[in-house]
């Protein structure tokens, strides 16, 4: 297993908001796509996946239309 700084962000659906929900937190995890179904499991969900150039690994989620992101930064 690896181990992640997550940075979970819920972004507020008001325009006039621009505050959001952040949550970090260090998680050990084998596969980062089973552990994003896992979380939003029995929700409509999609989701894009992206890597960065610096191993950063995001996942840009929608779940009952509201939109989400998880950032895992590997710990070394």
């Amino acid at each position: 297993m690896k181990e992640y700084e997550a940075v979970w962000e819920i972004f507020n659906l008001c325009s006039g908001n621009q505050m959001r929900d952040v949550f970090v937190e260090e998680l050990e995890i084998e596969d980062l796509d089973a552990f994003i179904k896992n979380k939003f499991k029995g929700e409509d969900v999609s989701y894009e996946k992206s890597i960065l150039e610096d191993g950063t690994v995001i996942y840009d989620i929608r779940t009952s239309d509201i939109s989400q992101r998880y950032s895992f930064t590997e710990i070394k």
